[in-house]
């Protein structure tokens, strides 16, 4: 028996801030060498942060993150680290450097580079071919990067042939609904499919539109997870291992030595789709995940404070108790642009909300601005009372004042758009859609109404009214207007929506679920016909297994349902 004792730094890291980056690195080293720690590891690029697009077509950023390593290794003594970097030969490669007792051992090159949904790692590296193990203190170890554990046939099994008796795994494994349940029967799988312990060190934090979970993961050969970190938070977990002549199952069968696929032949693994019927966790996971997205982005896009429009909505309720939760009350500002449409009701919630919020509320009526458009319009636009036009004008007018305000007071806006609402087109363009981060951008309305609900029951009194969860959904751009005038109910919406977006079923396949035939052709048609509305919207949190953006990148031109639609109405299938 040997006593093996491991550290799992789970980090958030910034793309481009490699100072910072190893500020974190070596103050966790620090750290698990106070416990004694034989071996501390951290996320996939923790030096680089992840994603960094771009910046890897840069050859002095390369240069300088090698740097970065090189100013690690002298703090390794009497401990060992492994550490994600980008390694440069002739090409360059996604990697991982251990290094023990300030001497580099190795490097590990990523060989199984995900090429779909937000992953694009073809475009910048080359795949690794040659796993090897190292020696640490008498216990030897596999290391390996993300994707190469997702695959039944990854390095780790020429690596377990090799002696390995510790996989170390280093991630940056973004988050979505149901994720974690997904990633954890993975590991559970290779565990004991492979008679291993294995050590996952996730990332954790907000990059842009990803977010990263951590729930960091050691487990043994029997499949049991044994030690795991904090979700959506920063974390440092320190466990020891008893590497044992493996009792717990069989050996397990040799599965293949050829474990690297041809690069065009890099396969997503099968993650099956979620739908919007979420548990308890689930829903927690999401509201911390919003938080989370929320906080690092406005503090790596080096702001301080938010601007809200509020309506007295659900979404623009949400969106200002998730950013409250986030950033503190006095980084939030509410602005309430009331119209001849808005309701006493929906003006009173808005003030209450702000009061149980504790933030600033300013109040500007958009009545008189939308008196001049009116006047001036009037005959050149027909029933200017009912028009699309004065509606959209409205939110426009919004726009322009909450616009004028952010670049005053150098205020990020949030919008406040969710899926429904961005997936059908139910919003204006250079309207609502305005702003800098839009962070419901990828939760669907029913979803909406669960957080807010969920939001509610961690407080002792409702923080947002039930009035305002309670009411028929209204843009308030007309006398009397509900979401409904226009749209099916958002429970028979989602339902499609998912279908049609998460799945890729088509046409048939959702009108055999149950879901009325031209109910669903309008609803694609309105999908589809939106496609330049999204390409020009704000940048939002990636919380589904399909996100408008990274995951879905449709062609704006596209008359491929058209295509459909004319063939169904000849008889084809």
């Amino acid at each position: 028996m040997n006593n093996f004792r491991i550290s799992l730094a789970q980090i958030n890291t910034t793309v481009g801030d490699l100072d910072l980056n190893t500020e974190k690195i070596i103050s966790n080293i620090e750290l698990a060498k106070s416990q004694d720690s034989d071996l501390v590891i951290f996320p996939e690029l923790s030096i680089t942060g992840y994603p960094p697009e771009d910046l890897l077509l840069k050859p002095q950023f390369i240069q300088d993150n090698i740097i970065q390593l090189e100013k690690i290794i002298p703090v390794t003594e009497k401990i060992s680290a492994i550490i994600g970097f980008v390694d440069a030969k002739s090409d360059i490669f996604n990697s991982a450097a251990l290094i023990s007792n300030k001497k580099l051992e190795g490097v590990h090159h990523k060989a199984l580079l995900p090429n779909y949904g937000v992953f694009d790692e073809l475009r910048y590296f080359k795949p690794g071919e040659n796993p090897t193990i190292f020696n640490i203190n008498g216990i030897f170890i596999g290391i390996n990067i993300c994707e190469d554990i997702w695959h039944n046939n990854g390095p780790f099994v020429k690596q377990r042939e090799m002696g390995a008796q510790i996989i170390i795994n280093i991630n940056a494994s973004p988050f979505e609904i149901g994720k974690r349940k997904i990633r954890e029967s993975m590991l559970i799988d290779r565990a004991q499919s492979n008679n291993l312990y294995i050590a996952y060190i996730n990332l954790v934090g907000g990059q842009d539109e990803l977010i990263f979970d951590g729930y960091s993961t050691v487990l043994n050969p029997k499949g049991d997870i044994i030690a795991q970190a904090k979700s959506f938070q920063e974390d440092l977990i320190t466990i020891d291992l008893d590497i044992l002549t493996n009792k717990y199952i069989n050996k397990p069968t040799i599965v293949s030595n050829n474990y690297i696929p041809n690069n065009n032949k890099v396969s997503k693994v099968n993650k099956n789709n979620i739908d919007n019927l979420l548990d308890t966790n689930e829903i927690k996971d999401l509201y911390q995940a919003l938080i989370m997205g929320t906080k690092d982005y406005v503090e790596k896009c080096n702001f301080d404070s938010v601007i809200i429009a509020m309506s007295g909505g659900i979404d623009s309720s949400l969106v200002s108790t998730i950013a409250t939760d986030a950033l503190g009350k006095d980084n939030v500002y509410g602005i309430s642009m009331p119209s001849r449409f808005n309701s006493k009701t929906t003006i009173n919630d808005t003030k209450e909300l702000a009061i149980n919020l504790g933030i600033k509320l300013h109040t500007i009526p958009i009545e008189e601005i939308f008196n001049h458009y009116e006047k001036i319009l009037k005959n050149d636009v027909p029933n200017w009372e009912s028009n699309l036009v004065a509606e959209n004008i409205q939110a426009r007018i919004r726009a322009n004042i909450i616009m004028a305000l952010s670049n005053q007071e150098n205020l990020l806006i949030l919008a406040t758009g969710n899926k429904s609402e961005i997936a059908t087109g139910y919003t204006t363009i250079y309207g609502d859609m305005v702003g800098g981060f839009s962070i419901i951008k990828d939760v669907y309305k029913t979803n909406v109404y669960k957080l807010a609900n969920y939001r509610n029951s961690l407080s002792k009194k409702n923080i947002i009214p039930q009035s305002i969860i309670q009411r028929p959904p209204s843009a308030e751009l007309r006398p009397n207007q509900t979401d409904q005038d226009s749209l099916p109910e958002y429970i028979e919406l989602d339902s499609i929506l998912n279908l049609y977006i998460e799945n890729d079923n088509n046409v048939n396949e959702i009108i055999n679920k149950g879901h009325d035939k031209n109910t669903v052709k309008d609803i694609i048609k309105l999908v589809d016909k939106n496609e330049y509305k999204r390409r020009q919207s704000a940048p939002g949190i990636k919380v589904t297994s399909k996100n408008f953006g990274r995951d879905r990148r449709m062609p704006i031109a596209n008359n491929y349902t058209k295509f459909i639609f004319n063939n169904i109405h000849k008889g084809n299938k």
